[in-house]
C-alpha cells in the first residue's frame, strides 16, 4: 500500500512539474514514443528531489549499499539525494568518447555499490556504470530508479528497484505510427 501511495504522489509531482511530456520523441535508446519523462523537470524542485530520494533510498536500503553511483547527467541529482538519505558517499560516471568512465573519483574497489538512475528504458547507461564499477573491483549490488519504463525488459542483470513502473508504447523508427502521421520527432534529454 505504501508503494502505491509513493507512486501516486510521484505521478502527481510529475504532472505538477511538467516532467511527463506528451508528443513524438526519439528516446536515448533510439526508439520513438508518444510519452517522455523528463525527470530534470521534476528534480529541479528540491522538495520533489528530496521526496523521490528518500523513497528510493527506502527501496534500495535492503541491498546494503556502501556507496551510490549514477550515470551523468540524468542520474546525478537523484543519486545524490538517495546517497544523502542513506548517509553514504556518492560518485558519478560520465561518458567520454562514447564510453562511461569514472574520471573524477577513485574506483570504489571492494565496496557494495547501488547504481541510481532517473529513468530506465533499456538499462544501457546504468548497465555501463555497473559493469565499469565491477571491472574496477566493486560489487554491483543492484540498481534503483525513479521510473522503470522497461516493462521488465531492460538489459540489466537484475530487476531495478523503482518508484513507478510504467509501460508507454515505444516503436522502432520504421514502425512508428507518429512518424507515419508526419508528426515532427523531438530528441529531449541530455544524450544526442
Amino acid at each position: 500500500m505504501q508503494e502505491d501511495l509513493v507512486a501516486q504522489r510521484l505521478r502527481e509531482m510529475m504532472r505538477e512539474s511538467g516532467a511527463h511530456l506528451e508528443g513524438h520523441f526519439r528516446l536515448t535508446s533510439g526508439y520513438h514514443s508518444g510519452d517522455y519523462i523528463q525527470c530534470a523537470l521534476l528534480l529541479r524542485y528540491p522538495r520533489y528531489a528530496e521526496f523521490a530520494g528518500r523513497a528510493l533510498a527506502d527501496r534500495v536500503r535492503g541491498l546494503s549499499p556502501e556507496m551510490i553511483a549514477s550515470p551523468a547527467i540524468g542520474g546525478i541529482v537523484i543519486g545524490h539525494e538517495v546517497a544523502r538519505a542513506l548517509d553514504l558517499p556518492f560518485i558519478f560516471c560520465e561518458r567520454r568518447d562514447g564510453a562511461m568512465t569514472l574520471s573524477r573519483f577513485p574506483m570504489p574497489a571492494g565496496k557494495r555499490v547501488v547504481v541510481i538512475e532517473d529513468v530506465i528504458t533499456t538499462g544501457v547507461s546504468s548497465g555501463e556504470v555497473g559493469r565499469l564499477l565491477e571491472e574496477g573491483g566493486a560489487l554491483w549490488a543492484g540498481t534503483g530508479t525513479i521510473m522503470d519504463r522497461s516493462g521488465g525488459q531492460s538489459s540489466l542483470p537484475h530487476l531495478p528497484e523503482s518508484l513507478w513502473q510504467a509501460v508507454f508504447p515505444v516503436w522502432q523508427p520504421e514502425d512508428c505510427p507518429l512518424c507515419r502521421q508526419g508528426l515532427p520527432v523531438v530528441k529531449p534529454g541530455s544524450r544526442v
